[in-house]
């Protein structure tokens, strides 16, 4: 109880800013047709803000079920790697059933916060993570749907730079006691912005984009500064 209620409190931040950016994500849906219920089904079974949000131009553009899985997979393919870095932070006597559950709550933020937490990782405090995460998520992709257009454009935009704070909430603390963090933090953004201005390299998909950088910088990371096993 005493994990959970600390995930509760470490993802309060992050129910924040998801619902900002579900907000967002909430008028659009409804911009093409999706209901209410829809919608907020959508949120609940994916938890993904690039997955979601370019799922809707397939479902505008009618695409079939196969062009959308295929999207999808290629989209979120990253938190494959995320997944496998916080399994090595659970013990390996923790059931799978708890394995799985904590595995429907990897979202780029969630992780973010698990991994920098110190020793290792309960399903408890993944479970605390979620039980704000989602619900935030959830309800900013609802009121998001049930607003319309009544808000102008550029509010909307300045909801979705809300998500950005987080995340520098989430790396500046651990940058600072650990040079090896934040090398990696400043290689992450040099290699997205040279993805970002080059033509060639911009061609290549988001989700694509995130894996590359990922394998790259954290590969170059584990082979300059190793850890050993009982860190």
């Amino acid at each position: 109880m005493n994990e959970w209620k600390k995930g509760v409190r470490d993802g309060l931040p992050i129910c924040f800013g998801y619902f900002a950016v579900s907000f967002a994500f909430g008028i659009q849906a409804g911009d093409v047709g999706l209901t209410p219920f829809q919608a907020v089904l959508m949120s609940v079974t994916n938890l993904t803000s690039a997955g979601q949000l370019a799922s809707l131009g397939t479902i505008a553009a009618a695409a079939s079920y196969l062009e959308m899985a295929f999207l999808q997979f290629v989209i979120n393919m990253r938190y494959f790697l995320m997944s496998c870095a916080l399994s090595q932070k659970i013990k390996q006597s923790v059931k799978p059933i708890h394995r799985f559950i904590m595995a429907y709550g990897v979202t780029d933020e969630i992780f973010g916060v698990s991994v920098v937490r110190p020793g290792e990782l309960s399903p408890w405090y993944s479970y605390g993570l979620m039980s704000v995460a989602v619900p935030g998520w959830a309800l900013g992709t609802l009121v998001g749907v049930m607003s319309g257009n009544i808000l102008p454009a550029v509010v909307i935009n300045a909801l979705g730079i809300a998500i950005y704070g987080m995340f520098i909430a989430v790396v500046l603390p651990a940058a600072r006691k650990d040079r090896a963090v934040l090398g990696v933090a400043v290689a992450a953004m040099i290699l997205s912005c040279l993805f970002y201005y080059t033509p060639v390299l911009k061609r290549i998909s988001s989700g694509m984009q995130v894996i590359l950088i990922t394998l790259a910088v954290a590969g170059t990371a584990a082979w300059l500064f190793p850890r050993k096993e009982e860190d």
